[in-house]
């Protein structure tokens, strides 16, 4: 082989070796680039923006839940700190006495969070397991509490509002409107999922996930697992401090539900729903939480019992998350056996179907029943259909069609069971 020829194809394979490693990350941005120029509208750029924020809010809680094993409870805190920090730096630049530009701010949320979890870290990480859960959530209500009496700094319960349009240009850009806030929350967005994955293959992070899975073993190897758990709770507050500060450039306002409890619970359920054992689970989490907080809620009154239940048939029937049932059948899709299962799917999909048709059609009915009758009457539709909640009728149509989902289930499950091991089988021996 002569030398040129050794060079085309070692640069050949370089260039195949660069689109390995760094492929998803180019994948990645070029969707962020695109959809504002797919989904127009202002609904749709608002939506976008907040799956940006959720997505560095749930990664940087999956550094502390998935890759050391820490469950949090209060994780809101150091969002929220960021965020009013944030706020309040946007209103001093406005008044001409700080002179940064607007894609700053973010990282002075971010400080706010680093320098709080060095504070409360220095505290909680001191233990693990459930002594460091219960720290955690006794910190988060403590702060919560505070936010309604520091009224200087937390504006009590109206919170406190800037405008990021009379802030310095960057560029000659004001981010008055939604698609210049869009590309840089999505900057923000891009560059924290590089950072934070780039921390997964650290040495520092493999040891947090030994930490996660042996905290012995790694204490007889010479490590601290204690001072591997407050550097990350460090770190982890960092980013959630970003995500704060870039929740304040997109509202324009933090108030006191952005350090609650509940804000802390979103964040868990966005982590459990996508995975926790992916770096990708969190990401997932957060844009299906988002589109089911935004639509959702706008079809129903009972959105938030759907949001429970969710988390329960995950937590139960789906550990992994959606990360993990994409990755359960990465390896049939790679070896050429996914189809043989597809048919099983097809046919699971009629009692799913059914399942959550008699399911939906019991909650409605139910909350209607309880909470719209005494304004609208028993009157209601549902699916387009339109009936009297007060008739026994539509509560024995749901039931039936809940008692027939499961009885199919019963019936096909293990078939469908068998089916996915025999697919499962066939992509790890090639037959």
């Amino acid at each position: 082989m002569s030398d040129t020829t050794a060079s085309a194809a070692s640069r050949s394979l370089s260039a195949m070796d660069l689109a390995k490693r760094y492929g998803i990350w180019i994948i990645a941005a070029a969707i962020m680039l695109v959809l504002p120029k797919i989904f127009t509208s202002g609904a749709a750029l608002t939506t976008m923006c907040l799956m940006g924020i959720m997505i560095v809010f749930s990664l940087s809680y999956n550094m502390l839940l998935g890759q050391t094993g820490m469950l949090s409870f209060g994780h809101a805190v150091y969002y929220g700190l960021g965020g009013f920090l944030a706020v309040h730096a946007m209103n001093t630049i406005a008044g001409g006495k700080l002179p940064i530009p607007l894609p700053v701010v973010p990282l002075v949320g971010g400080l706010m969070g680093l320098v709080f979890g060095i504070i409360f870290g220095a505290v909680s990480t001191r233990r693990a397991g459930t002594v460091f859960a219960m720290i955690s959530l006794g910190l988060g209500e403590l702060i919560a509490s505070l936010s309604l009496i520091l009224r200087g700094f937390f504006g009590g319960e109206e919170g406190i509002t800037a405008n990021r349009t009379k802030m310095l240009t960057f560029w000659g850009v004001r981010f008055g409107p939604q698609i210049e806030v869009y590309y840089l929350i999505a900057a923000w967005c891009f560059v924290c999922m590089v950072a934070m994955y780039a921390f997964t293959r650290t040495p520092l992070g493999r040891l947090c996930n030994a930490v996660r899975d042996n905290p012995e073993r790694t204490e007889f190897i010479g490590y601290s697992t204690q001072m591997v758990r407050f550097i990350t709770f460090c770190i982890s507050g960092f980013f959630a401090g970003i995500a704060g500060g870039l929740a304040a450039i997109n509202f324009e306002l933090m108030n006191a539900v952005n350090i609650s409890g509940g804000q802390s619970g979103v964040v868990l359920l966005m982590s459990f729903i996508g995975g926790i054992g992916h770096f990708a689970g969190p990401i997932l989490g957060a844009v299906l939480v988002v589109l089911l907080q935004v639509f959702l809620s706008d079809l129903t009154g009972a959105w938030m019992l759907y949001f429970g239940l969710l988390f329960v048939l995950m937590v139960m029937f789906a550990p992994g998350g959606m990360a993990g049932l994409v990755m359960l059948h990465l390896p049939l899709a790679r070896r050429g056996t996914l189809h043989r299962i597809l048919p099983w799917y097809g046919l699971m999909a009629i009692p799913a179907a059914m399942g959550l048709g008699g399911l939906i059609a019991l909650i409605e009915t139910a909350h209607h029943q309880l909470v719209r009758t005494a304004n609208d009457g028993p009157a209601m539709t549902l699916f387009g259909i339109a009936y009297n909640s007060n008739s026994i009728l539509p509560w024995l149509v749901a039931l039936a069609l809940m008692a027939g989902a499961l009885l199919l289930g019963r019936k096909w499950g293990p078939q469908f069971a068998d089916a996915f091991g025999t697919a499962a089988h066939g992509a790890e021996t090639g037959k």
